[in-house]
């Protein structure tokens, strides 16, 4: 089992009431993945929460999955999905290692491989559900890009302790630049089409990569 599902399962309700933190970064980002969709994609969304950017995408495709290890997460999610009409999203409970098998044409992951212990274990999983051709989409708070700053200084010392009171989950938090990142996907077997920071400031990782 893993560890974290019962923070998250805990914070859900709380989460899906929070507003995007930064709306026109997310709706840059957004318009960015809907350009590379087609409406016969098979797209699968590694780590969904509570399906905001699945239920968003799923009119521009044939047939979304929203994974996450969460099943409070999912069942906000379904309820979101069905109020907004959305019929070809399924939901499915599992941590990334049990992500449903077979081909898709687009795996993404937003938000999600900074949270997660093992990257190259994850960016795998994702080469291995993607043929020759397919994408990968990710977008991922780089906490390394303001390495030796205050607010790095700040987020390494409050992550311990809020983890200690409950406020977040056990797994590590991981502290990778941009660099580090693209080199470890490009390592997984893909090749960069597309990179961006959304939003700038502690740059939200915007990548699109293609399977080789």
């Amino acid at each position: 089992m893993n560890t974290d599902a019962p923070f998250w399962d805990r914070i859900a309700a709380k989460y899906a009431k929070s507003p995007i933190r930064d709306e026109a970064a997310y709706q840059q980002s957004l318009a960015r993945s809907i350009s590379y969709l087609k409406p016969t994609d098979r797209v699968l969304e590694l780590g969904s929460g509570t399906g905001t950017t699945a239920i968003e995408l799923a009119g521009h495709v044939a047939e979304m999955t929203a994974s996450d290890l969460s099943q409070e997460m999912l069942e906000i999610g379904r309820a979101r999905a069905k109020t907004a009409g959305v019929s070809n999203i399924r939901f499915h409970h599992g941590s990334v290692s049990q992500a449903p098998e077979g081909e898709v044409d687009v795996v993404m992951a937003h938000n999600l491989l900074h949270l997660l212990p093992d990257l190259d274990a994850a960016l795998s999983v994702a080469a291995d559900r993607l043929p020759k051709g397919a994408l990968f989409i990710s977008k991922t708070p780089c906490l390394g890009e303001v390495r030796g700053s205050i607010k790095y200084w700040l987020i390494k010392t409050m992550i311990p302790l809020m983890r200690l009171i409950g406020k977040a989950p056990k797994s590590p938090v991981q502290f990778f630049d941009s660099g580090s990142l693209e080199a470890a996907i490009r390592v997984a077997g893909f090749d960069l089409v597309e990179t961006g920071n959304y939003p700038i400031s502690t740059p939200g990782r915007y990548i699109v990569a293609r399977r080789l």
